[in-house]
């Protein structure tokens, strides 16, 4: 096994700020991979958009999508590792959230598949990421009259986007329930819009590093990122490097600071520093 891992955010960080690989860092990135270097991605985003969005690589470690919260290998299309909310917790969750003017998105996993639920698109916010996902990535959303009438056992992710004057109030309700991990972030594509990511206690961007060093025996692990919901992966890592157009906080926990993501920064980075 090659001694090192690198891995690296994708919004923000790897991809550009139209929310893709530049043609540039797809080459470097399957340069890599053609010389036994391991490459791997710890995202927000949904496994599915993860997958549209490296189709033109060929990675041979599994990523980390919805933060952590699932294992994921492309290569032979299957789960390593999930971590689910509590039935109990997911019933909470509902309710707390029906009491706030919100709507969110509720995830499942079940069977190798993935389908987001959803009981309103009153909010612009949803309405849009519901259609935008739809077109881009296939992706799988049902609409129900009651979300409290879904099983509970297999859901693991709840989405909410909105303005940070709107979601703030649901996140400070949400940070004394026990079970569960919470991310607040800004949209780095989209000016004045914040995702709230709701998840098990269990799962997180560095648990999803320390599961990946362990089974396949990294002895060194690098990661690229850009926003607060990378911080847990700078704990566990042995070199963290921050892209230019990262937030403050990051650069400061950052043991160097690369390019912008506009400018390639990673791949640059990986370049200079590894081929």
């Amino acid at each position: 096994m090659n001694e090192a891992l690198y891995i690296s955010d994708l919004d923000g960080t790897l991809l550009n700020r139209s929310a893709k690989l530049s043609s540039y860092t797809t080459n470097i990135l399957n340069t890599m991979f053609k010389k036994g270097i391991h490459f791997s991605v710890a995202t927000g985003r949904t496994t599915d958009a993860v997958q549209n969005i490296l189709a033109d690589i060929e990675l041979e470690i599994p990523i980390a999508s919805f933060n952590g919260v699932v294992i994921y290998n492309l290569k032979h299309k299957s789960y390593d590792k999930i971590y689910y909310l509590t039935s109990e917790t997911v019933k909470k969750m509902i309710t707390l959230l029906k009491s706030h003017d919100v709507s969110w998105l509720m995830y499942e996993l079940i069977n190798n598949e993935i389908l987001a639920y959803y009981d309103s698109v009153e909010h612009k916010p949803i309405n849009e990421f519901i259609e935008d996902r739809k077109e881009r990535y296939d992706s799988s959303f049902c609409y129900v009259n009651n979300l409290k009438e879904v099983p509970a056992e297999h859901i693991m992710y709840f989405t909410l986007i909105d303005t940070y004057s709107r979601i703030k109030p649901v996140y400070s309700s949400l940070k004394e329930m026990p079970g569960i991990n919470l991310t607040l972030v800004d949209d780095s594509n989209i000016n004045g819009l914040w995702w709230l990511e709701i998840f098990s206690a269990k799962a997180s961007k560095e648990n999803a590093v320390v599961f990946l060093r362990k089974k396949y025996g990294h002895k060194k692990v690098v990661c690229f990122g850009d926003n607060y919901n990378d911080l847990p992966m700078f704990n566990v890592c042995d070199t963290c490097i921050a892209v230019g157009n990262a937030l403050d906080e990051i650069k400061a926990r950052a043991d160097y600071i690369c390019d912008t993501n506009d400018n390639d920064g990673v791949a640059k980075w990986l370049e200079e520093n590894v081929l």
